[in-house]
């Protein structure tokens, strides 16, 4: 029995960063003997074993063969004759293909430190293109190492799976599990970028591939593109150390600004109500989680509306803050302004302004959860007047705020 630290661990020891977590192959035993030295078993589809003291996997050596379109259609094989060559020939990128011994000696049979050196994203093997979760790995890889290019011949063949349809055997929840964590990473629209130009976006997001190409008033946004207004507007997100709800809101404001008819443009108006339209059902697709679609829901919809905060009335604006929630989801309502700074700053020439939009919605929002309801609705002797009374209280503490 030989281990090995692989993928990772290995990778991000040579780039210099901190690893988080470390995985193990094992060359030469069997699931019995993995057992009986105290290892505990978790694989499903193959042996992966979870060390008695350090609880981090170990997997054995294995090969495996495509069988049925889809991420999920292959048959591994995981035996004591199956050599560490053979099991890095299957791994994604050239920069995850490599191991290293207990000794410290590194086993780098694809040329992996090279690619790290060189700053490129090159996939292993041919079989890379059997399986589409590769080609979300491959741009979420692009959104975490900003530096990194993704190899020409790597790019075409992402090209071609998504031309042989094999991106769209992808499952929501797998989808989302890689937009997620690509969302979460240091420059997020690296991976809409590689998305885009291979042509998967067109197949899992096509409401966002949509927005490339679609010109937006140059005054209000220099960049013009709202693709790349997007772009922009997710790494801000990221610059500004947001959660993902806020992200996916961020990712997903701007949707109905793909069906502004061409008649129109550059303008959009009434953007919003198509956004919403356009997000609940690309939502019930990806099974995108419900602190995720809310949050984005609101931010669709109200967005043009907290841009304008100087030029509402406290009546309306009050009634955002009912409509939305914010009263009893104080914390989402900061959310979903905070979501809306990105969308203001995520624009050429006013990445360093201020926002104090937000800082004036925080104050009315603090105003109107200052309002004592059950005081009001003691008061009133006519139940069906307790609403109206509210509403007006709270309208007379934002107009107080003016004064």
């Amino acid at each position: 029995m030989k281990i090995y630290a692989v993928g990772g661990a290995v990778r991000d020891e040579l780039l210099g960063l901190a690893v988080k977590d470390r995985d193990w192959v094992v060359v030469g035993a069997t699931p019995g003997e993995m057992i009986r030295a105290g290892y505990r078993p978790v694989g499903r589809d193959f042996p992966v074993f979870l060390h008695p003291e350090t609880h981090e996997e170990y997997a054995l050596a294995r090969t495996e063969r495509k069988t049925a379109p889809g991420y999920g259609g292959f048959v591994f094989h995981a035996e004591a004759n199956v050599t560490l060559e053979e099991d890095l020939v299957r791994r994604d990128l050239t920069i995850n293909a490599i191991a290293q011994d207990a000794q410290g000696a590194l086993i780098d049979p694809h040329n992996g430190r090279s690619d790290i050196a060189a700053r490129v994203l090159r996939h292993v093997s041919p079989a890379f293109a059997e399986d589409p979760v590769r080609v979300l790995r491959v741009a979420r890889f692009a959104a975490r190492f900003s530096d990194f290019t993704v190899a020409p011949e790597t790019m075409a063949l992402m090209r071609q799976m998504v031309e042989n349809g094999e991106v769209d055997a992808l499952v929501s929840e797998r989808v989302w599990q890689e937009l997620a964590k690509g969302l979460l990473e240091a420059t997020p629209s690296r991976m809409l970028r590689v998305l885009h130009e291979c042509g998967a976006l067109r197949r899992i997001l096509p409401e966002v591939n949509a927005l490339y190409g679609v010109p937006q008033r140059a005054d209000y946004h220099p960049e013009v593109d709202t693709g790349i207004h997007v772009e922009m507007v997710v790494d801000m997100s990221a610059r500004l150390q947001a959660s993902l709800p806020v992200r996916f809101a961020a990712l997903t404001h701007d949707l109905g600004k793909g069906v502004t008819p061409s008649e129109i443009l550059p303008s959009h108006r009434g953007h919003e109500a198509h956004s919403v339209r356009l997000l609940e059902p690309l939502c019930a697709r990806l099974r995108v989680p419900s602190e995720c679609r809310d949050l984005a829901l609101l931010t669709a919809r109200y967005h043009g509306d907290i841009h304008r905060t100087a030029e509402l009335r406290p009546e309306t604006m009050v009634k955002i803050i009912e409509q939305a929630d914010g009263i009893r989801r104080p914390d989402r309502f900061m959310q979903m302004l905070l979501a809306c700074e990105c969308d203001a700053r995520g624009r050429t020439g006013h990445e360093e302004d201020e926002y104090p939009q937000a800082q004036r919605f925080m104050a009315v929002l603090a105003a109107v959860r200052g309002i004592d309801a059950g005081a009001i609705a003691k008061a009133c002797t006519d139940p069906a007047q307790i609403p109206a009374r509210v509403h007006a209280a709270r309208v007379e503490a934002v107009q107080a705020l003016n004064t």
